[in-house]
This record gives C-alpha cells, structure tokens and sequence, in this order.
C-alpha cells in the first residue's frame, strides 16, 4: 500500500479515541476494568455545502464540535463516582442505556457554552483588555496590544491545563490517535509496533486549525476600525467569527495538501503548538486508538483520500 493523505480524522477523549471517517465515527474506550468498548454510527456529509468554500468550513466547524461533545460523552459514562460503581450490573446496564443518546436540547446547550467560552476567552476578553490600557487615538499600538495579549492567553491556557492530571491522559490519547493514523497513511499494518515508530505531531491536527483561526483572526481585526464603544468592537468581532473560521478551514486543507516548502511553513507553528497538546502514548493507548481506526476505513481506498 503506498503513501497517502487520508481525511479520516480523531479526538481524544476520556480514556479512549474517537475516529472520523467518510461514512461513519467510531468511538473506542478502555473501560476501567480494561476492556476495550466501541461503539460506531453512521455519519452524513455536510451535503450541498461541501462544494461552498468559507461555508463549508463553518458548517463542518460546527458538525464537529457536535460529533466530539457526543463522544466525550458517551466516553464518560464509563467512569463514575465510586458509590455509582458499587450499584449492581443492572442498574449500571440500564444507566448506560438511557444516557446513550443525549437528548438534542442538551448537546446543542453544550455546544453553545462551548463556543461562547472559547469565543469569549480568546477573542473577546484580548479586544476587552487592549481597550482598557491603550488610549482610543492609538489604533495600530491597540490592535498590536489585543494580539499579543490573544496568543498570550492561547498559549498559557493549553500549558496550563496540560499539567493537569486527566487532562495528561487525554493528550496522551491525543498521540496515539496522531500516531496511529500516521501509520496508516504510510500504508503499514496497524498494529502497536509499528504506530509506535511514528511521530505524534501530525500536520492536520485540531490544534492546527485552532491555531490558524487565531493567526486569521488576528490579520482580520488588525484592519478594522476602533469605535470609543468597546461592546460595538467586541460585537464587529463576534459576528465576524464565522468569516474567520471558514477562512482558516480553506487554508489548512490547502496547507495540508501541499509539498510546497513555503506553504508547509504555515503548519510549522501547529505542529509546534502540538508539543502541549500531545504526550507519547503507552501501548495499550494505541491499541484503542487502532481499534477505533480500523473501524472507519472505507472498503474503497479512494474514499478516505484527503
């Protein structure tokens, strides 16, 4: 089998991996009394919008964030508190089942938290600060301050929680998952050994797009114009988000189909950032990350091409 680029994607999640492919998710936990449980489901493509640029990053943006806050969880019902864990089979069987399908009111709620946390966090609270310390003739120092005050909070929010305990375990997965698909776009067989052989910084990573929609966020902003109301700067930049997000979707799948040297240049800093966003992952780590890979590939080769 020779080298390819595959849009089978994954997510970290609590003790296990969800992978992404063409037509269906997969999601592999290793339960705590190690055994290994997955669970796989159909998934539809974003439709007439695939074929809509800036859009169709939006769309798929959103589609993705629904996907992973399902996984994350269906990954957590597995660990429960320690007076849950000593109820009988039956009644931990029958909490699994009525928590398998989240009701829609609840993800969406959860799905917008989410995104008016990060919003709020890395976009709005940088405009909200340089607002506060920069006098209102000073536009371009202003724009300047917001910026490195951004990638500030970026940066030391990832370092941050990655000194968490489970959070650790999470970028340890997050390897695995790296690792794994590595393996299987330089067409080896999945097995432990041989993932264990490849890097866990990988070109098309979450982190990456992140990344990228702070880079664009930051060249976007740098040329509007400073009102003395600092709720009308917050809100030109809130709604300006979805341009930004569907931008930075449009240049990483160029910057991820490319070989020119100059263009792998803007993956540089993703894969950097990745240092704090990934750990080596042990071998029973890859095992679930392959058992949720092997699960997605398409009978087709041709289908998963990126």
């Amino acid at each position: 089998m020779e080298k390819k680029m595959t849009s089978i994607g994954g997510q970290a999640i609590i003790e296990g991996v969800m992978m992404r492919g063409p037509k269906k998710i997969a999601m592999a936990v290793r339960k705590p009394d190690g055994e290994i449980v997955i669970e796989e489901k159909e998934v539809k493509g974003i439709g007439k919008w695939a074929k809509v640029p800036i859009v169709r990053g939006v769309v798929s943006f959103i589609s993705s964030m629904v996907i992973g806050i399902q996984a994350l969880m269906f990954s957590a019902q597995f660990f429960e508190d320690e007076e849950t864990q000593n109820k009988s089979e039956d009644t931990k069987k029958e909490k699994t089942e009525s928590n398998s399908g989240l009701p829609d009111g609840v993800m969406y709620g959860t799905l917008l938290v989410s995104l008016l946390f990060s919003i709020g966090l890395f976009m709005l609270l940088p405009n909200f600060i340089a607002g506060l310390i920069v006098p209102m003739e000073k536009t371009a120092l202003y724009n300047v301050v917001e910026n490195i005050v951004k990638i500030t909070i970026f940066i030391g929010y990832l370092a941050a929680v990655s000194q968490m305990k489970d959070i650790k375990r999470v970028f340890e997965y997050h390897g695995a998952e790296h690792k794994s698909i590595f393996c299987y776009e330089n067409g080896e067989e999945l097995t432990v050994e041989n993932v264990k052989k490849y890097q866990r910084f990988h070109p098309r990573c979450g982190t990456s797009f992140l990344l990228f929609v702070i880079i664009i966020s930051i060249i976007f902003f740098s040329f509007l114009p400073r009102y003395s109301n600092v709720f009308i700067n917050m809100l030109i930049r809130l709604v300006l988000m979805p341009v930004v997000a569907g931008v930075s979707y449009e240049i990483i799948k160029f910057a991820g189909r490319s070989k020119n040297k100059c263009v792998m240049l803007l993956n540089k800093p993703g894969m950097w950032l990745q240092r704090l966003t990934t750990r080596e992952p042990d071998d029973s780590q890859i095992e679930v990350a392959i058992r949720s890979l092997k699960a997605v590939i398409p009978e087709n080769g041709d289908d998963d091409k990126w």
